[in-house]
């Protein structure tokens, strides 16, 4: 889709500027990967995923695509250019010299894959092995990208070898309980080690000049340093959330809004000694509203705080899931416009609003947002 734009002009610097051109996933052929080391530790003891892996419902799939086409034609409307990905076969193995696995997992959720710093957008590593192709997807938009927009660049962290050496042998177990990984979480104890750098683009958020970016399950501190290194004009903060006991990706915990203002995650607050840097620079952090369900959807990864997984049109509008009432209300409450989306029955394929999309241009520049470090 092409709504108000002819032109591709690659560039985003934060969470919140004027979006005008985005990536919105899709659900086709999604799988429930088979078992691996870095999945396994995140599927909770209790969770209908344990044991089930192969390509999820077609009615489940159709209902997903239902939502997320109606989502980018929503975006369409509003005069943001909407690009797609092209799926590949998720149902073939991904085999490399140091690994395989019987299926893949989908393209639903962009933002895990792409991370969009200024003019460049930087394929993740990954850290599943399951998702270690899923960039295929997002390589024709990338070139249609390279041909129109000169100042374009597209990079691609080093491929990581995920032998067993990257997973801690310690979170193969299914009978850890929270307890322990609430503990393990504290002690920075995770599923991947630092045997090479591993890093998702969703625990990455971008502020301007300083990026922050969550160590857990997904990006380990090697990850952080490569990313430290390949961008030497930026600030690099490291963050974690001591109360999650499944740290994957964190847009469902830590959620800029504008300038001045972030989302945390009542259940998962950022330490004291890391909020200092957004204190002394007059952002408040304020806790999260309640989700609204009790439990994710069937089939589903992701905990119940999709709910502050918004996707941020400009510093005052906001798009929200529809049956996220009491988010919608606190947004409100904080002087956002709503647009309400409906999207939880596509959930389990990958996220929520903010998971399912990728920025690929917001006007504005890069800024300076905390002059007090």
């Amino acid at each position: 889709m092409r709504s108000g734009f002819e032109k591709t002009i690659v560039n985003s610097w934060n969470e919140w500027d004027p979006l005008k051109h985005v990536i919105v996933g899709r659900a086709d052929d999604c799988h429930i990967p088979p078992a691996e080391p870095a999945l396994d530790a995140k599927v909770p003891e209790d969770s209908d995923m344990r044991g089930q892996w192969g390509r999820r419902p077609q009615e489940t799939i159709d209902r997903a695509n239902e939502l997320l086409d109606n989502f980018a034609d929503l975006l369409s409307k509003r005069g943001v250019r909407v690009d797609r990905p092209t799926p590949t076969d998720f149902s073939l193995p991904a085999t490399t010299p140091d690994f395989h696995t019987q299926s893949q997992f989908g393209c639903m959720p962009p933002r895990d894959v792409l991370l969009t710093v200024g003019a460049e957008i930087l394929e993740a590593t990954m850290s599943y092995r399951c998702r270690w192709f899923e960039y295929l997807c997002y390589r024709p938009l990338m070139q249609q990208y390279w041909d129109e927009d000169p100042n374009f660049r597209h990079e691609a962290a080093p491929k990581p070898r995920l032998t067993n050496e990257d997973y801690h042998p310690d979170y193969l177990s299914d009978k850890i309980g929270v307890e322990k990984r609430l503990k393990w979480a504290a002690e920075k104890f995770f599923v991947t080690t630092e045997e090479e750098p591993l890093f998702d683009a969703a625990d990455v958020l971008r502020f301007g000049r300083d990026l922050v970016v969550q160590h857990g399950f997904t990006t380990n501190l090697k990850g952080i340093e490569w990313l430290r290194r390949h961008f030497p004009d930026h600030r690099v903060h490291t963050v974690n959330f001591p109360g999650d006991p499944y740290p994957i990706h964190i847009d469902a915990t830590f959620t800029p809004l504008r300038p001045g203002l972030i989302l945390n995650n009542p259940q998962r607050r950022l330490p004291a000694d890391q909020r200092s840097m957004f204190e002394k620079n007059g952002w408040d952090i304020v806790d999260a509203a309640q989700p609204a369900h009790n439990a994710p959807p069937p089939l589903c990864y992701s905990s119940t705080w999709l709910s502050m997984n918004v996707l941020v049109l400009d510093p005052k509008t906001v798009c929200v899931e529809k049956s996220e009432v009491y988010q919608a209300d606190q947004m409100d409450k904080l002087g956002m416009n709503v647009i309400e989306v409906e999207l939880r029955d596509a959930y389990a394929f990958g996220g929520g609003l903010h998971c399912c999309t990728a920025d690929v241009y917001r006007e504005g520049s890069c800024e300076d947002y905390f002059p007090n470090l």
